[in-house]
């Protein structure tokens, strides 16, 4: 690489088992649209390992979107340079695509984002293709476990539109936009996997 990762503990904690997933979930060819690449790591470990599949990596820090498009996009030939894109903000800069992942946002953002996400998925995904989500959620109006319980109150005290979301209500606001629930993954350190895919009478 042209210099140095920027590293990021969780990303390299979590990368492998959600590749392992991906595996299953993913389109063999085609465009994969990652909103929130944040360092890169993911998108370099996916890429490499999912070579069938073409790679467009999105930020709104211009700092990581350029290591991102300098490194990772010079050295993998199927990782496009990374474009800004801001989920609420419309059109988005890529306008069609096979699978869409967003990994670690949406209790990172207001939850306006999260509502915004789907609704642009919606308008980027054909039936049937897979929007992937990895993070903590409460299920059924409780944390998992203490420790999320402790990371929400960290995150809420850092801005009160952040936080640990409902895995229910983020279902209800995928199934408004268009989408089903496939699948929900158990992952290490109490985080899970969700798979929606695109209704086909949506949109």
């Amino acid at each position: 690489m042209t210099a140095e990762a920027p590293y990021s503990a969780a990303a390299e904690r979590n990368k492998g088992p959600i590749l392992d997933v991906l595996r299953r979930v993913l389109p063999e060819e085609g465009l994969v649209l990652e909103i929130a690449s944040g360092t890169g790591r993911h998108v370099l470990h996916f890429a490499a390992a999912l070579p069938g599949l073409r790679w467009q990596p999105t930020d709104a820090d211009p700092e990581l979107r350029k290591w991102i498009s300098a490194s990772v996009a010079a050295e993998l030939g199927n990782v496009n340079a990374a474009l800004q894109l801001d989920v609420r903000k419309t059109p988005w800069a890529v306008r069609e695509a096979d699978a869409l992942l967003c990994i670690n946002m949406i209790h990172i953002s207001p939850w306006a984002a999260t509502v915004a996400l789907f609704d642009g998925a919606r308008d980027t995904l054909s039936a049937g293709d897979v929007l992937f989500l990895y993070g903590p959620y409460r299920r059924n109006d409780r944390h998992t476990a203490p420790s999320n319980e402790s990371f929400d109150a960290s995150l809420r005290s850092r801005d009160p539109e952040w936080g640990v979301r409902d895995l229910e209500e983020v279902t209800r606001t995928a199934q408004a936009a268009g989408f089903v629930l496939a699948e929900v993954v158990a992952m290490p350190a109490n985080n899970f996997s969700v798979i929606f895919r695109k209704a086909s009478s949506s949109g």
